[in-house]
């Protein structure tokens, strides 16, 4: 489950200006993920954008917090497919150890695949065994590739989709944030050329 961290467990600082650090709470990360990588994603970030106001630190803040999700959910699609890279192994043995077994020995062969799949994954010189002689029916690391995307085509499609939507939002943050920057200088610049001109003569107010 997602947790609030400990701040005071990091030995970063944060980055927000004191009158702004409300606006951003402490940030929801999973088990295994580095508070302190997070708080060098968000400073870089912060640093780029140099947000002033407290709307642009608003924006600053959610395209941080989007920036980690997109970093999340890569990491989440590669563990993903070291996962289903077991389930492929089992596959291909399946198709190499089970084909011509006689109906009644077919129970027994798939409990003796599904020990060795699981052998591959927890043992190194068994896995070398395992490879070797799948590569000898014609099954190398691509195939098995290959069958691990199958294997895993319906949550890829989830991960593809997470990762669009944050990208897609972060975008629109990222243009929001430009627009918003780019009206107050120009503001600064209007008022700064008016402070820079002339006073009317007093019977012309």
């Amino acid at each position: 489950m997602n947790g609030p961290v400990n701040l005071s467990k990091s030995q970063q600082t944060s980055v927000l200006p004191p009158q702004f650090e409300a606006l951003c709470p402490p940030p929801q990360l999973l088990p295994g993920e580095n508070i302190d990588h997070y708080q060098a994603l968000q400073a870089v970030i912060f640093r780029d954008l140099d947000p002033q106001s407290a709307i642009e630190w608003l924006l600053a803040i959610d395209i941080a917090e989007l920036s980690w999700e997109i970093q999340r959910y890569r990491i989440l699609r590669h563990r993903l497919l070291s996962t289903y890279r077991q389930k492929a192994v089992e596959m291909t043995l399946r198709r190499v150890d089970l084909a011509g077994i006689a109906p009644d020995f077919q129970d027994v062969a798939e409990i003796y695949t599904i020990n060795n799949a699981l052998d591959w994954q927890l043992d190194a010189s068994a896995a070398l065994d395992i490879e070797a002689r799948l590569r000898s029916y014609g099954f190398d690391q691509h195939a098995i590739s290959m069958e691990v995307y199958v294997q895993a085509r319906e949550i890829l499609a989830l991960f593809e989709s997470l990762l669009n939507a944050a990208q897609l939002r972060r975008l629109i943050l990222l243009r929001e944030i430009h627009a918003l920057q780019r009206s107050n200088g120009a503001n600064l610049a209007h008022v700064a050329s008016r402070k820079g001109q002339p006073r009317a003569p007093k019977f012309l107010e």
